[in-house]
């Protein structure tokens, strides 16, 4: 339920305002260099503090407490912990079931019992240890390998030169606005992947739809290949590299990766938790009533998820190469 990979695998935990959140993976090759220091360049993407992005101010200090001796990875499960140090619990003291939250799913699926402060397990708080994970699979993937992610449209604005003003008419209103994110990666050598269920896009796309508030993902030309014509959308082959003259198959063909760069677009869905006031159903008094939440969010939660995408893509590859 909360594993994720064949070879190289993943465990998560931990709660939103609980003490820790954390990571252990196995199948992390030995002789790998590995410090604290390399994670902070990923860890700084995802952390808050630009307009748009959440108050609350974690240091997201990994301590990796297994598997690394001498700094190089011994092959042993390599554990990463991030203390929980910026909480206000008492935010989520009233029982509620906010908007397109967890709220209410996991009260069913649990019996009242999960974690409801912040969304407990199913926060975005989460994807600090997916993000550590994604810079070990980087150490696992040949040199040539290189990422490319940026935002591309924020709350439907395609012009980069007007995002702070969407962010900032979002925010005066009390409201949210989601994102499209894309990322790129090249120098994937060519067959990674198997047919059917674990093609390479089938565990991307996996992966991908775990990182809280996606709600979508296409592969090179996506959906705008369901309006081109065959003629238009194939990708005719020019030496025998593989090399194509165009990339409408974003780097996979037949669930295997061609050579070609791979192209992912992530469809994040705006942030749930508004200023804004809101009507919920009330369990205390089985009625619908008025809600304002509390709490400390982001504008745009694809600001800090940018990099848990790059992270989710990144794991996966290294899963396959693995």
């Amino acid at each position: 339920m909360n594993r994720f990979g064949h070879n190289f695998r993943l465990a998560i935990w931990g709660e939103s305002h609980g003490p820790q959140v954390g990571i252990a993976i196995d199948g992390v090759p030995a002789g790998l260099p590995l410090a604290e220091a390399d994670f902070e360049a990923d860890l700084a993407r995802r952390r808050s503090g630009a307009p748009g992005t959440t108050p609350r101010r974690e240091a997201d200090r990994p301590q990796i407490v297994s598997g690394l001796y001498a700094g190089r990875t011994t092959g042993a499960p390599l554990t990463i912990l991030f203390a929980n140090d910026d909480t206000r619990p008492h935010d989520y003291a009233a029982p509620r079931f906010r908007p397109s939250h967890a709220d209410w799913t996991a009260h069913r699926r649990f019996g009242g019992h999960n974690d409801p402060r912040g969304g407990g397990h199913f926060s975005g708080r989460l994807t600090a240890p997916l993000v550590a994970a994604g810079v070990v699979a980087k150490k696992t993937l040949p040199a040539g390998v290189r990422f490319a992610t940026r935002i591309v449209s924020i709350g439907g604005c395609a012009d980069p030169e007007r995002f702070d003003e969407t962010l900032r008419a979002a925010t005066a209103a009390g409201d949210s606005v989601g994102a499209v994110v894309e990322c790129r990666a090249t120098g994937v050598p060519a067959g990674w992947g198997d047919p059917l269920f674990d093609t390479a896009e089938s565990l991307m796309a996996h992966l991908l739809f775990a990182v809280p508030g996606v709600r979508g993902v296409e592969f090179g030309s996506g959906f705008a290949a369901a309006a081109m014509r065959g003629s238009e959308h194939n990708d005719p082959l020019r030496d025998a590299s593989g090399a194509t003259t165009t990339n409408h198959a974003g780097g996979i063909v037949g669930g295997l990766t061609n050579g070609n760069e791979l192209v992912v677009r992530v469809a994040f869905k705006p942030t749930a938790s508004i200023a804004r006031p809101q009507t919920t159903y009330d369990p205390a008094t089985d009625s619908v009533r008025r809600l304002a939440i509390g709490g400390r969010h982001d504008t745009c939660i694809a600001l800090r998820g940018a990099v848990a995408v790059e992270a989710a893509v990144a794991i996966v590859l290294a899963d396959l190469a693995l």
